[in-house]
């Protein structure tokens, strides 16, 4: 599964675009992010991606999950949504 990391000064609408691109690849994606402006963001490009698929008749959830990941030899807490058609 493809993931896609954001972060708190990610660009929504350039997240969204490539979700929407692998959504349309691959059928499902991941977004994963670390603190709350990743996730903001986050969340904003899954809306957006919504409605660029949407046309496609397309109807997109997201399901969230935590996951332990490492930066820089330091254990992170990352919330993971994984998008996929309903």
């Amino acid at each position: 599964m493809e993931v896609l990391k954001v972060s708190a000064q990610s660009n929504p609408k350039s997240v969204a675009g490539a979700l929407a691109a692998v959504l349309r690849e691959k059928g499902t994606a991941e977004v994963q992010a670390v603190g709350a402006g990743a996730v903001n963001q986050a969340i904003k490009a899954v809306a957006i991606a919504r409605g660029f698929v949407a046309p496609n008749g397309i109807d997109l959830i997201a399901i969230p999950a935590f996951a332990e990941i490492n930066i820089d030899g330091e254990e992170r807490t990352a919330i993971r949504f994984i998008v996929e058609p309903r």
